[in-house]
């Protein structure tokens, strides 16, 4: 009974020293989110008080399920990405650009984000990483969602932590 006991113990020990040895990992990467821009091409102007709510809802939705995942997050000011981005999309559009921005943040990897609103019935949240460290793309990711409830938004949110955490990993040296 008692050798059964320290088995179970043992194995316990082993399981949550991988499990340290993962997060600790995970938490030496240090992520930017930008604040998403908003391209709406609906053609409503103003555009309306809810949209850009949701689109300054985001980046800290983002933040947050990837904090969820281990990962450090970087400050940043809306001053300092003011500062950097030269224009709508300038940093989306320019990764070697946003990793300069991220290196001189201490990121290790840049998220840039944007909210592409073709329709009043669906919406694409669009990302583009970059190592800020090497100063390279690691590409982009698209999630689609369809209508304007924080529900969808959040959904969509965690799905594109989830693509992004997988990107990282895949980005990792050695690995």
């Amino acid at each position: 009974m008692n050798l059964l006991r320290y088995g179970r113990v043992c194995v316990l020990g082993v399981l949550l020293t991988g499990l340290g040895a993962a997060s600790s990992a995970l938490a030496a990467t240090r992520i930017a989110v930008l604040d998403f821009e908003l391209n709406d091409l609906t053609g409503i102007t103003p555009i309306p008080r809810e949209e850009l709510e949701r689109t300054a809802s985001l980046a800290p939705l983002l933040r947050a399920e990837l904090g969820k995942k281990g990962y450090e997050l970087v400050e940043i000011s809306q001053a300092e990405q003011a500062k950097a981005n030269s224009g709508f999309g300038y940093l989306y559009d320019r990764p070697d650009e946003a990793a300069r921005f991220g290196s001189r943040l201490g990121a290790d990897i840049v998220v840039v984000g944007v909210i592409h609103k073709p329709s009043f019935l669906f919406a694409y949240l669009k990302v583009r990483l970059a190592n800020a460290s090497r100063a390279v793309a690691l590409g982009e990711r698209i999630v689609e969602i369809k209508g304007s409830a924080a529900t969808v938004t959040g959904r969509g949110i965690a799905q594109l932590a989830r693509q992004i955490d997988t990107m990282v990993q895949q980005d990792k040296p050695g690995e």
